[in-house]
Order: structure tokens, then sequence, then C-alpha cells
């Protein structure tokens, strides 16, 4: 293998949905690296739906999800992939069955998927995206996921609080979320977050993505306040999900969970008083393949 030219997959996991992601690395004379998208591919699983509602993957979801990675065994190949990375989060972490299924997808599909900590998880979004924040001032990077939120402080470049919670979209849905967790984690933020002054939140998510998008089809703005994110939130929690779809167009599994994720990414603001929202529109994925890359180098 070339060292100056190679490519790298990532495969998340997640309770909504499952992604690979397959970027192509290439390394100049000074050893600086240019990274370009060669393909994306959002498979919605929903894997939180079965676990969240009765602790295991039903056969059905089984065989889809086998299928799915299957599916990118056989992409990574097509794109010559040179290593890769698959991460499973809360949904598998939670699956009484999830070890069990971990290992037919090893012998069927021949892809070894790691089920990783919530606290692992939130290190990899975040020590990879420090590129998005400033050395001044203070940030709260937000990761809202179907099963948990991801939150991390940083301060002056410094990151001073780190905390996976078993708070996210589909375990609203499924009404898994129990009051005293909402009013924990904004505790916990308030605590944090005490005397500091002009706090930023660094939103992720495909939910965020999409909502400052919407956003975006309004204004010009590099960001999203959280005033219009609260409009956002006021308009879409009158509609059905099916009023979604049709309005703004929105898929079926993100038409659901769109409402629930707004509502955690403002429960955070209110917590720490941010006005705005960041969306540099990175997850998990872009963050397995920068570890990797860092690695590899």
């Amino acid at each position: 293998m070339n060292i100056d030219s190679f490519n790298l997959a990532a495969i998340d996991v997640g309770s909504n949905a499952a992604r690979l992601l397959i970027k192509h690395i290439n390394v100049d004379d000074n050893g600086q690296t240019e990274a370009t998208k060669l393909l994306f591919l959002r498979i919605p699983l929903r894997l939180g739906m079965d676990v969240f509602a009765n602790g295991r993957i039903s056969e059905e979801r089984e065989r889809e999800f086998i299928a799915t990675m299957k599916a990118y065994r056989q992409l990574m190949k097509v794109y010559s992939v040179n290593s890769y990375r698959a991460c499973a989060t809360s949904a598998m972490r939670d699956a009484k069955n999830g070890k069990a299924i971990i290992n037919k997808i090893k012998d069927k599909a021949h892809i070894k998927l790691d089920i990783i900590t919530g606290s692992e998880e939130s290190k990899i979004i975040y020590d990879n995206h420090l590129s998005n924040i400033s050395s001044e001032g203070c940030y709260l990077y937000v990761d809202v996921g179907g099963g948990s939120t991801e939150l991390s402080f940083i301060c002056d470049g410094e990151r001073i609080y780190s905390h996976s919670f078993n708070i996210g979209t589909i375990r609203l849905l499924k009404e898994k979320v129990k009051r005293e967790d909402i009013l924990k984690m904004k505790s916990e933020i308030n605590r944090i977050t005490l005397g500091r002054e002009d706090i930023k939140i660094i939103g992720s998510g495909g939910n965020i993505n999409k909502l400052f998008r919407l956003a975006s089809k309004k204004s010009s703005l590099s960001y999203l306040p959280v005033e219009t994110l609260q409009e956002e939130y006021n308009t879409l929690s009158r509609l059905s999900v099916e009023e979604r779809m049709a309005v703004y167009g929105l898929k079926p599994d993100r038409a659901d969970v769109i409402v629930p994720a707004a509502e955690i990414f403002l429960h955070i603001a209110a917590s720490s008083h941010a006005k705005e929202i960041l969306v540099p529109n990175l997850g998990l994925a872009d963050g397995i393949i920068n570890e990797m890359m860092r690695k590899k180098l």
C-alpha cells in the first residue's frame, strides 16, 4: 500500500441508523493530508425501537442488520478500502442479545463490530473535531443520538467535562427517559457552566444538521440561533409525523425523531444559557476516520 494515498472507512451503528463513510486520504510531500469523501450511506435500521421497548433486537431486525453489514462489506471491497473500524453505540450497549448478534456479523458479514462505551463515543466525537473549537471561549460539544446524548465542555481549548447521558430521541419516543434523567442532565450542565458567560453549543448529529438546513432556507446565518430552534420546535411539534413528511420533505425515520432532538438541544441551551448553536455537520463516523488517519500517519 502506498502510504501517500489510501482509503479508510467507518461504520457507525447507532440507535436510529447504521452509517458507512468512506474517505480517500492523500498525503503530499510536506506531510499535509487531504480527505475526500467517496461514499456516505445511511440505512435506518432503528435498533433502538426494539431495544428500548423490549430490551433486545428482534429476529427480523437482526436479519436486516446482518444484511446491511454484508452490503457494507461489499461496498468497502468495491472502494478498495485499506482499513476500517466499525462501532456500535447506545442500542447495542443495552441489547441483551447484542454480543450474540456481533458474533453472527463477524461470521456472516466478516465485519468486526466494537460496542463502545458512552465515554469512548464522546471522546471520539470531541477529540477529532478540535479544529472546530476556538482556543478561546467556552463551548458545549453536544451529540444527540437515538439512545444517548454525548456532552463535552471545553473552555479556552481545554476539555474540563465529558459525560454520556442515556437520553436520546428514540428513548424519548418510547417514553423510556425518566423526568429525573432530564433534570439530572440539566443540573449537571448548570453546575459545570456556573459563572461562565457567552457559551456556544457545537451540535452534532443528523437531526441538528437537518434543523440547521431548514433554518438556513430562511436565513443566511452560519449558525443556528436558539431562538430560531425554539420556533422550529414549536412549529414541528404541532404537526403529525405525516404532516412533517409532507410539508418539509422529511423521511419517516427523521420526521418522528426530529422533535425530541430539538427538545434535547433546547433543554441544554436553557441550562447553559447558550444563545447559538454551531453546526459543523460532523459525526461519529468522521471522528472514527480522523482517529484512524492520525494513528496511521
